[in-house]
């Protein structure tokens, strides 16, 4: 099995916290959100991960090249580095890497979480992962026959046709096929909206005679930006609650931790309550405050504030205040 994860996007909804760090990046319940996708994967996939295939933007770096090989290597399977210099679609995006564009295929786009029970059947033409929502309006979304067989795809319908949205993953048994389909709308410039668009290939696959199934997942969680994060955060600990262990060296000074929370390694916690639903990063001091709801990330220090709902980066000096706060790297704010 190989898995290819595009993530070149700039993350503009997540700012300011992409402006230093790729959005796949962002922790979750203490480990980055390309990370815990990658390993739910692996979790349903049911058979070895040969590859991995990240597409990224060549403007995230070097040391983000490295993170993310080493989260191929954890999984024991060989991680491979594309790039994608212009956004051009999510079809092309997943061409960026069609050197390991063969055999059984996942593509998983890189800003939404699940949680799912089946495992994937790999005699199945495809599976495309699904989820029903309340208003479909707002997804793509796939229609069904009476067998079960995915005969549809429509894009944001107006009318109501299914409520099976797409979440943003997908498995191939051929790989090598659908790297052809992809090159026909390239080859011909067919696009959808001004770029080349994977639900062409879908459709051009199943016209053929491919057929496709839903996967249909227990829980779909947005990273799109910080109120969702902070949302699925929240909801990553609810379930991985009791599983999560505070993190080496803690020193907790007349301090109350209300679980479910994740506490990184070398926290300080000084008169101070926090929780439920936070996730402290490592080397983090918090004074004299209670966090509730909230991701706070490494190397940061936090005095007399009450905050929820709040996302923190990384080396931020806050002091002060009752707030709901959104603050990049390297922030300093102290009131009063």
């Amino acid at each position: 099995m190989n898995i290819i994860i595009p993530m070149a996007g700039m993350g503009k909804r997540m700012r300011p916290h992409t402006l230093t760090t790729p959005k796949p990046l962002l922790p979750i319940a203490g480990k980055p959100i390309v990370r815990r996708l990658t390993e739910d994967i692996a979790r349903v996939c049911g058979s070895k991960i040969d590859n991995i295939g990240f597409v990224i933007s060549r403007s995230f770096g070097k040391e983000t090249e490295k993170n993310l090989l080493q989260i191929a290597e954890d999984l024991n399977a060989t991680g491979h580095i594309f790039y994608q210099d212009e956004a051009l679609g999510t079809a092309h995006a997943v061409y960026c890497a069609h050197d390991i564009l063969k055999g059984n295929i996942i593509v998983a786009f890189a800003d939404t979480l699940f949680r799912a029970e089946f495992v994937i059947d790999p005699d199945q033409d495809g599976m495309i992962w699904v989820q029903k929502v309340e208003d479909p309006r707002a997804f793509g979304v796939v229609q069904l026959d009476e067998s079960g067989i995915i005969v549809d795809f429509r894009e944001k319908p107006e009318v109501f046709v299914s409520d099976l949205a797409i979440i943003g993953i997908y498995y191939f048994k051929d790989g090598d096929r659908l790297k052809k389909e992809i090159e026909y709308l390239l080859d011909n410039d067919i696009k959808d909206k001004g770029e080349y668009q994977l639900t062409n290939a879908l459709e051009n696959m199943k016209n053929s005679g491919l057929k496709f199934v839903p996967g249909e997942v227990i829980s779909w969680m947005d990273c799109g930006n910080k109120n969702a994060t902070v949302a699925t955060n929240k909801e990553v600990l609810g379930y991985l609650n009791g599983e999560l262990k505070p993190g080496t060296n803690l020193i907790s000074d007349n301090s109350t931790i209300i679980e479910p929370c994740f506490i990184g390694n070398n926290v300080e916690l000084k008169n101070t309550t926090v929780g439920p639903f936070v996730s402290i990063g490592d080397n983090t001091k918090i004074t004299d405050s209670v966090i509730t709801n909230s991701i706070v990330q490494n190397h940061t220090v936090i005095s007399n504030a009450n905050l929820n709902n709040s996302m923190i980066g990384n080396h931020v000096v806050y002091d002060g205040g009752s707030n709901e706060l959104s603050l990049s790297d390297y922030s300093t704010c102290k009131n009063g």
